[in-house]
Order: structure tokens, then C-alpha cells, then sequence
């Protein structure tokens, strides 16, 4: 489980980034990968946890995935 910081999201479309506490480049986050009730959106500078796998359209980038707000 990584620990990071909403880097910016666009709820409109659906994605953003999340940088990882960690360092590194930052990861990508589609909607659906947030493990929230209702309305699926972070805000940017919001604190998360996340795990990342490769991104099916770009495999030498990651995605994040399981993202839970703190």
C-alpha cells in the first residue's frame, strides 16, 4: 500500500493524479478506482492510500488502484 497526495482530479472527466509520498513519478487515477460510497471524486492536496498495477494502455506506466481517502 503506497501513501500520497491528490495531485489534481477532474471529477467532470473522471481522472487525475495522485503523487506518491514516496517519491517517484506521479500515477494515474480514474474513478473508478476510488473505494468510496456514492459519488466517486478526490480533492486536490486530499491524503490517500492506493496500490498501483500497470496501466493496460501504456504498460510502462502505473495506475493507481484500491484508492481509499484518509
Amino acid at each position: 500500500m503506497n501513501n500520497g497526495t491528490v495531485k489534481w482530479f477532474n471529477a467532470d472527466k473522471g481522472y487525475g493524479f495522485i503523487s506518491n509520498d514516496e517519491g517517484g513519478e506521479d500515477v494515474f487515477v480514474h474513478f473508478s478506482a476510488i473505494q468510496v460510497d456514492g459519488f466517486k471524486t478526490l480533492a486536490e492536496g486530499q491524503k490517500v492510500t492506493f496500490e498501483t498495477e500497470p496501466d493496460p494502455k501504456n504498460s510502462s506506466k502505473l495506475r493507481a488502484v484500491n484508492v481509499r481517502p484518509l
